[in-house]
Formats: C-alpha cells, structure tokens, sequence
C-alpha cells in the first residue's frame, strides 16, 4: 500500500515551488500546449459553455478558454498555484476565469450535471493508487451533464525512459546513473513513478499510464469512451525543437505530423502525453 498522504505533501511541495508555472511556454511543452488546445477545440461551440477545468494549474488552458467566451472554472490543490491564477486572471480586461477555487479533484462543489465539459489535465498524474484515480473519474463524471465531454490527460509509461535516451550522449549520462535507471525500471514495471532526491527538478510522485489502462478505468466508472490522442506523438525528438518551433512552416509541418498519427495505437506509447475522450452516458 502506497503513503497516500505522503504522496500528496510531495506533490504539493513540487507545485508549490511554481516549477510548473511556465511549463507549457518552454521547450516541448510548446507542443503539447498548442495540440491540447487543438483537441479541446475539437469539442467546443461557438454558444457559452460551462467548462471545469479540474486540477488546472496555474490556469493556462483555463484563461484561453475564458478568451474564447466559456464559462471556466478552474479548481487545484496547490495554493501557490491558485493564487498563480487569481492574478493573472486579473491582468485580463474581460473575459477573465468565472471562478478560480482550491479543490481536490475527487471532491468538487459543483451541483450534479453542471459541467459541458470537464477537463482532468493533470490529476490523474498523481493519485498513485488506482482507486483514488477511480474517484476523480466518479467526481468529474457526477458534475457532467449528460452526453458532455470529458478530456482526461495522462503522462505515458516510457516518457522518463523515452526522454533518457533522446538525450543521452557527450553532455547527457543519464542512462549510465543508477538512480535514474532504478526510477524508469520501476516505471516500466508497474508504472509508479518515485523521484530520487538527486533529480529535484523531475515531477513529484505519479503514476505513468498505458492507454488500454486509462480506458479501462473510464469506463469502470460508467463513462463512454471514445478514443485516445496522442498530444506531442513523435515530433518531441526532433533534436533541434526549439530551433524548428521558432519557425512557421517547421512548427506547421511538426504539428501536422503529430496529428496524422494521433491515433495510432502502434506509436502511442512515444508520445509523453495522451488524452482520453470520454462522454457520459
């Protein structure tokens, strides 16, 4: 049995030092920020719509969401990261997050029903033991209305070991630290994700999904699935990223690439981050 407890101060520690703030503005969280919009978008209207964005961060996804004219909520564990969105919610002339609120994922003060789509952008990284995932599944699909969309994000089983290789080489030995090969072989067997102390920087505790395992948990708790999307895909290694992202027809062409083969079983695992669709029944 796994420290729930300790678990969640590890994670509220890791948030709480604002190491996530900027994540999706730097590096290949570029990619994964501008394919996340896009599978979102898929899924909006041009009516309001009420969206929860449950375990949102320093509202990133939530503040373009309100530009776009929905009404967001946006709920998170971290204090520091909730207070993160309050003022840069309030740098907004209009159209600014509904609500921001400190919330558990698996317990949200929303009436049944209340959602058009809820978002699980992050959660599920962090309920170690599948039966708390379970719960923040239960929870989110209790606020959906009926036939809304649920997107329920999920960081892949071999991202460390994917992310060890793309750099290993004159300047980056990763592979060759015992540390760092005791966390992947964990991660590889069974998913649980322990940081050493010496990798401060590497996301707190979490659990690293396959995707026939998120689906079976969707849909243990009722929910319809309809398909999983791989966010980043391949593109990620391309070793000059932050070079080519600079560049409008590079950017446009790895983009391209990453949603041709979005929903290629045979490649899935490559990409750091997927999303499940779910609607409720």
């Amino acid at each position: 049995m796994f420290n729930s407890k300790k678990n969640m101060e590890e994670v509220l520690e890791y948030y709480n030092r604002g190491l996530e703030v900027d994540r999706l503005q730097c590096g290949i969280g570029k990619i994964e920020f501008e394919r996340t919009k896009d599978i979102i978008s898929r899924y909006l209207s041009k009516e309001k719509l009420v969206i929860y964005d449950i375990g949102g961060g320093a509202g990133a996804y939530s503040r373009w969401l309100a530009k776009l004219g929905h009404e967001v909520h946006l709920f998170d564990l971290s204090p520091k990261l909730i207070e993160i969105a309050r003022e840069k919610s309030k740098n907004e002339s209009e159209n600014s997050i509904y609500k921001i609120e400190l919330a558990d994922a698996r317990q949200i003060n929303r009436p049944d029903g209340s959602a058009d789509i809820v978002l699980l952008m992050g959660p599920l990284y962090h309920l170690t033991e599948r039966r708390e995932r379970l719960l923040a599944l239960k929870e989110a699909k209790r606020v959906l209305k009926e036939d809304g969309v649920m997107i329920v994000a999920a960081i892949t089983r071999f991202g460390s070991t994917l992310y060890g290789l793309s750099v290993y080489g004159e300047k980056n030995n990763l592979i060759e630290e015992d540390e760092f090969m005791k966390m992947i072989e964990r991660e590889l067997t069974d998913g649980q994700h322990i940081r050493p102390e010496k990798y401060p920087g590497f996301i707190a505790r979490a659990y690293f999904h396959l995707p026939d395992e998120l689906t079976n948990e969707i849909t243990e708790v009722g929910l319809k699935h309809e398909k999983n999307i791989a966010v980043e895909g391949p593109v990620w290694i391309v070793p000059a990223f932050e070079e080519k992202w600079n560049f409008e027809d590079s950017r446009r062409r790895m983009l391209k690439i990453a949603k041709i083969v979005e929903e290629e079983k045979s490649i899935m695992g490559m990409s750091p981050h997927f999303v499940a669709i779910a609607r409720k029944k």
